[in-house]
């Protein structure tokens, strides 16, 4: 299917898809069923694409990527989410990519050759510490219980996180922490760098989780007590937190999108390819109705998933906050790229639950998309009260109510 992409991402897409076809894919295969895929094969796959001019597409030049813009980078995140590895190869998979993307808009010259430069190169690594666990902030941001507070020139940290991807390795940790006591959390919350490494920082465990193996991606619960940094380690204003989280959280929603898409439409490709060769009952079963109209539907629905992963995207791109095209965009795909890889899984039978096809690994990713970077509940509240704002009210003047009489 054919998009108005613009810029240089259409290029740049076309020289990933060929990366991933002929680098990554060979490795993907290899570790399929063992991984998780080890340190050193993911640094010669970095190193490949680095060579091929096409690493970290969505990081500034400045910092040693391609400086691609929003907008120009979707179809190329498409493309890495073809494998599990082809994001992790290219330095755009998440959390890396958004903390990436949030250090790029708000932090300052030092921060940014402190953190932001090695975790571009790969040299660090990187988590985002929000979400808490239960009576804590999670879906309702607002119920927000870590804690910062100030100590002459050091901000103390109090507080639990959980589900924090990526923080069994990371050397940094944006943490997301109430500032201001006395204020509406959306008023008094900050985001603070914390290496990882400062006293009280506490790894209480690696959560054991639904999800692919190949790349090993760790969630963490995280115990901070009394953990002191420089109010320097400020990323942005102080209380201005829940600006700078919406700042990154929309676009890493829609990167979210294109890289579950691009996996989705590879096991369509695969499911397309099996029923194309699987015999039954005296013809391939590419001949049968059934599975050619859910092909067809789920390739429909993919492309409307697609399309609109882009207008929110231009949206953004425009300077607009986007926030209900976005939440549409993301339920909407989480949904269409879930039901695709079921079906894909289910076309394969018993191929399709073996790890020689990446399906089954697929199938496992993608269950948690409808629940990180907002659950689908959380979405459609948002959307829907915008639904009900405004209603027009106009529209009954015709009704007839009880008791009412020309």
């Amino acid at each position: 299917m054919e998009y108005d992409d613009i810029g240089r991402g259409p290029e740049v897409a076309e020289a990933v898809r060929e990366f991933i076809k002929e680098t990554v894919l060979p490795v993907e295969r290899e570790w399929l069923g063992r991984g998780p895929v080890p340190p050193a094969e993911i640094e010669a796959l970095r190193d490949a694409a680095r060579d091929r001019g096409i690493y970290a597409p969505q990081v500034d030049e400045a910092y040693g990527g391609l400086g691609l813009g929003f907008r120009e980078m979707l179809p190329v995140f498409e493309e890495t989410g073809r494998s599990l590895l082809g994001p992790t190869a290219l330095r755009c998979a998440a959390p890396d990519e958004g903390n990436m993307h949030t250090l790029e808009i708000a932090a300052t010259d030092d921060q940014k050759e402190r953190w932001l430069r090695p975790l571009a190169a790969g040299e660090i690594d990187s988590g985002f510490a929000m979400t808490e666990p239960m009576q804590g902030g999670g879906s309702d941001p607002k119920m927000l219980r870590t804690t910062a507070e100030k100590d002459g020139d050091e901000w103390v940290i109090d507080g639990h996180k959980w589900w924090t991807t990526g923080g069994l390795d990371a050397d940094v940790l944006l943490t997301f922490a109430r500032t201001d006591q006395e204020a509406h959390p959306y008023a008094g919350c900050s985001v603070i760098l914390v290496p990882a490494d400062t006293d009280g920082v506490e790894i209480v465990r690696e959560i054991p989780h639904l999800g692919e193996g190949l790349v090993g991606t760790s969630h963490a619960e995280i115990r901070f007590d009394e953990v002191r940094v420089p109010v320097e380690n400020t990323l942005g204003e102080v209380n201005e937190g829940f600006s700078l989280v919406q700042q990154r959280l929309g676009p890493a929603r829609l990167t979210h999108c294109m890289r579950y898409a691009g996996m989705a439409d590879r096991a369509l490709d695969i499911a397309t390819a099996y029923l194309s060769e699987r015999k039954g009952f005296g013809e391939p079963l590419s001949e049968k109705q059934g599975p050619r109209f859910r092909i067809a539907d789920r390739r429909t629905e993919l492309h409307a998933a697609r399309t609109m992963v882009r207008h929110a995207a231009g949206r953004i791109a425009d300077g607009h906050e986007a926030r209900i095209e976005v939440a549409m965009a993301k339920t909407f795909a989480a949904n269409v790229v879930q039901e695709a890889i079921d079906d894909a899984l289910q076309f394969c039978g018993g191929n399709g639950i073996a790890y020689d096809l990446p399906i089954a690994r697929f199938h496992e990713n993608v269950r948690q998309f409808r629940i990180i970077d907002g659950a689908d509940e959380v979405h459609r509240r948002s959307i829907a009260r915008h639904a009900f704002e405004d209603p027009p009210m106009e529209e009954l003047e015709a009704v007839t109510r009880f008791g009412e009489f020309d």
